[in-house]
């Protein structure tokens, strides 16, 4: 065994100050990496040394393999964490922190690879009894045998890209007619996204709900579930709001999902943290997904309902320790929800918006958390994931975590970009959710732009807000409010600010 030191977070924001904090309390040291459109982002003064590592753009920056290890050299670092994003679940880079002689905060390369690719995952989960979505077994090479699998699946079907995720390379085909089209825009986007234009065949579950358990393992063969998360509300087949448990399985499909998640683990010799993800149909039956070899965006609510640090076991893990927890010393206790609160429009398509916060409030309270890396007056860049940050309650039961969050939403206030609030709010408040009647196709079915209002603290009032507080300020009466509206939050966090260029 190992005891990690000090770490790199090869990641920026909400996940990187997530990471760093449980660190510090392990005191590990840690050292920020970040680009130059984020030299003021709260993560990098939290850590104890940051090194900027390149320009904007993350392909010379956070994507960089060779400045990423170079800081590491230089610094004496022990470990890596990834993350979530960028080069999470990039094999060769977990490959090349081995041969450095680093140790690599998460799984195996060789697991990496396996569950990077899914039809590899599906071929390696094959090894146990584990239920899959009827489709074709190896990516497709011949078209007119891919059309004829598709008319024994029965239509409608999806195209699917083998690498990647995120709903990129992915295409519903309705009908024979339209497979050569659905087939060409499948290849492209898989190409253009991952470099990797495999594709294969699935059918499509027409009511999906999307169900994922959290597993860990230790490098001694021993895995865990801790439960499953309910990410069935969508946008773009990318979650937007999670929770756990889901209002939606039964305690024999949790126990029956949870022996599957931990075989398709234990058949890659799977160790860290991971998560399988499968589809409920609207009949019960479950099939296994994928698998995402990292620390999901939506971990907190896991932690919530287990009491679990799942940035702590994986470090540990890391370290060549055996879990310390058994699986019959897990039990689920109340109930967490989280909200993604993105800068996007849901007025116009969920499009991602830019700007400053001119306004950012958080909310507080018993039962609420915000994972976030940005603070008032900051702008949100161009260049990354347009998340904000994570808003997340929990309560003793589901109702009161839903009546929490929709407290918490309204006390939210965020002006200078359009954001996702409005949108969240009015699925907590839909009778669908509030049911649990409701599956990934929640958007389509139910919501369209005239259905929600903008929020009050929109960027024009954010603005006649500010001429008032100009003008209050020329009359010397109000600094308090000119405070509060007009000044960005200085943190008070000791600057141990080491930048490199």
């Amino acid at each position: 065994m190992t005891r990690i030191k000090k770490i790199l977070i090869a990641n920026r924001g909400e996940i990187a100050l997530r990471i760093m904090r449980t660190a510090r309390e392990m005191n590990i040291s840690t050292v920020a990496v970040f680009s130059e459109a984020d030299r003021k982002s709260p993560h990098v003064r939290y850590a104890d040394e940051a090194v900027c590592i390149g320009p904007a753009v993350s392909s010379e920056s956070y994507l960089n393999i060779e400045k990423i290890l170079k800081v590491c050299r230089d610094l004496g670092v022990d470990a890596i964490h990834p993350g979530y994003g960028f080069l999470s679940e990039n094999a060769g880079f977990a490959q090349r922190v081995k041969e450095a002689g680093l140790i690599f905060i998460g799984p195996s390369p060789e697991s990496i690879e396996i569950m990077g690719s899914k039809l590899a995952a599906k071929q390696s989960a094959s090894k146990y009894n584990i239920p899959m979505v009827p489709g074709t077994e190896s990516a497709i090479t011949d078209r007119e045998e891919a059309k004829k699998i598709a008319a024994e699946i029965g239509y409608p079907i999806l195209i699917k890209a083998s690498a990647g995720g995120g709903g990129k390379g992915m295409r519903v085909v309705a009908s024979e007619a339209d497979f050569d089209e659905q087939m060409d825009r499948a290849v492209s986007e898989a190409v253009a996204s991952f470099g990797d234009g495999s594709v294969f065949i699935e059918k499509y579950i027409l009511s999906p709900k999307h169900i994922e358990i959290q597993i860990l393992g230790d490098q001694h063969g021993n895995i865990i579930h801790l439960f499953e998360r309910e990410c069935s509300i969508q946008r773009r087949h990318q979650k937007v709001i999670e929770e756990a448990p889901s209002i939606s399985i039964t305690p024999a499909i949790r126990e029956e999902m949870g022996r599957c998640a931990i075989d398709v683990a234990r058949s890659c010799g799977y160790y860290g943290a991971g998560t399988v993800e499968f589809i409920l149909d609207e009949n019960q039956n479950f099939y296994f997904l994928e698998m995402n070899t990292r620390l999901q965006v939506e971990h907190p609510v896991t932690e919530q309902i287990t009491g679990v640090d799942l940035v702590k076991q994986m470090i540990l893990i890391a370290e060549g320790k055996h879990l310390e927890i058994r699986q019959d010393e897990l039990t689920i206790k109340g109930h967490s929800i989280e909200i993604r609160v993105y800068a996007e429009d849901p007025l116009n398509n969920f499009l991602p918006d830019v700007g400053k916060l001119v306004t950012y409030i958080k909310p507080d309270g018993n039962g609420v958390r915000v994972d976030d890396g940005f603070e008032q007056g900051m702008d949100i860049p161009i260049y990354y994931d347009p998340m904000i940050s994570k808003l997340i309650t929990y309560a003793d039961n589901r109702d009161d975590a839903i009546r929490k969050m929709i407290r918490a939403v309204d006390e939210y206030q965020i002006s200078g970009v359009r954001t996702t609030l409005s949108f969240c709010r009015f699925v907590l408040e839909h009778a669908a959710f509030r049911s649990g009647n409701f599956d990934t196709n929640f958007i389509s079915r139910y919501f369209s732009p005239d259905m929600i209002k903008p929020r009050k603290d929109t960027e024009s009032d954010a603005v006649a807000g500010l001429i008032s507080a100009i003008l209050l300020s020329v009359n010397k009466q109000a600094k308090d409010v000119q405070h509060e509206v007009a000044a960005p939050v200085r943190s008070r966090w000791k600057d141990r600010r080491h930048q490199n260029g």
